[in-house]
């Protein structure tokens, strides 16, 4: 001891040194949940990673592990003890699923871009029409699922900026029709341009009109004129029928809006940069490209009509749509006219 140094009483240096060794445990402790969880960073991404991740193996207690990544260590020690053997019951099919799976390849076979949803209301249709026992939705996609035949999940939008809050749909037929247009390129490099009316509740395609020369006012009074007389025959609407459309020429033209007053419908058109206040048509558009336009046969512009004409007849006749509860819209409209 050095000259002038202060004596420390041998007590307070015995609670000085307790305390230095309770600080170096704890910087253990916590450099040993700070691997711990860096490890576990790891194997976080996938599901049920606690499962999988060799953190236990590698030397490391259970309460230590427990404690570090927040989990029970009655959970955790079950899963760590589990004979080399073990099977999850919980998975256990208890039907025998080749007849289905049958039924979901043949559906497949006709209609490659339907996911489980739609697969479902084909079959839930099948057993209705043969009385047979629906099959559960959830079921169809245990199947699925187990033999590879799920669609791929198509990756979120994160670019959407503001969500659109009014809504498209009406309770009711013919109080709001909907119109737009696309187009596609056939093999042989002609391009063929479609423009549609539909019905805002029953989702019903009531007239379209193809051609390669593309769509302008007088196709657009055609569809609606065609549109008008499918539905009411040679009377005109009784109460406002609403015209929903985009900003298109076609659309805006002072004959169209004419002669859209003259049969009984009123014209209305989408805001500025909002192509979701026609949500209904844009969706038809997205639906009709990938369950039918993309496995068509289209090697010329004659032979695409021809096969449009077919796909528009299949969508409303046979196509389940999830707003009808995967009904297709002339099923949806024929239950609802037969309920009392």
């Amino acid at each position: 001891m050095a000259s002038g140094e202060e004596v420390v009483p041998v007590s307070e240096l015995a609670a000085a040194n307790k305390q230095i060794r309770e600080l170096q445990r704890l910087l253990g402790k916590k450099t040993m949940e700070a691997e711990i969880l860096k490890e576990a960073v790891e194997f976080g991404r996938a599901k049920k990673w606690i499962a999988h991740a060799p953190l236990l193996p590698g030397g490391r207690r259970l309460t230590d592990v427990c404690r570090s990544i927040g989990v029970s260590r009655a959970q955790l020690s079950l899963r760590v003890h589990r004979p080399s053997d073990w099977q999850d019951r919980r998975r256990q099919s208890h039907f025998d699923d080749t007849a289905v799976l049958s039924r979901i390849s043949t559906a497949l076979a006709e209609l490659p871009t339907y996911g489980y949803r739609r697969v479902w209301a084909l079959l839930r249709r099948e057993s209705e029409r043969n009385g047979l026992p629906v099959v559960n939705a959830k079921r169809v996609y245990r199947i699925m699922r187990t033999h590879h035949l799920l669609l791929e999940r198509k990756p979120a939008d994160h670019l959407r900026k503001r969500a659109h809050k009014g809504r498209v749909a009406v309770a009711e037929s013919n109080r709001r029709w909907c119109s737009d247009g696309f187009e596609f390129r056939c093999d042989n490099g002609e391009k063929l341009r479609v423009t549609f009316a539909q019905d805002c509740c029953d989702r019903e395609i009531i007239n379209w009109a193809a051609s390669t020369g593309g769509y302008d006012k007088e196709t657009v009074q055609d569809v609606m004129l065609g549109a008008v007389e499918k539905r009411f025959g040679k009377q005109l609407p009784t109460e406002l029928l609403e015209w929903l459309t985009d900003n298109g020429s076609a659309y805006r033209a002072h004959e169209t809006r004419a002669f859209a007053r003259m049969l009984g419908l009123e014209p209305c058109t989408t805001a500025v940069r909002s192509p979701e206040s026609n949500g209904i048509a844009e969706s038809f558009v997205k639906t009709i490209k990938r369950d039918y336009i993309s496995i068509m046969p289209k090697p010329d512009g004659q032979a695409a009509v021809m096969n449009l004409a077919v796909a528009f007849s299949h969508y409303n006749e046979y196509h389940p749509h999830s707003a009808l509860g995967y009904r297709s819209p002339r099923e949806y409209i024929r239950r609802k006219l037969s309920q009392p």
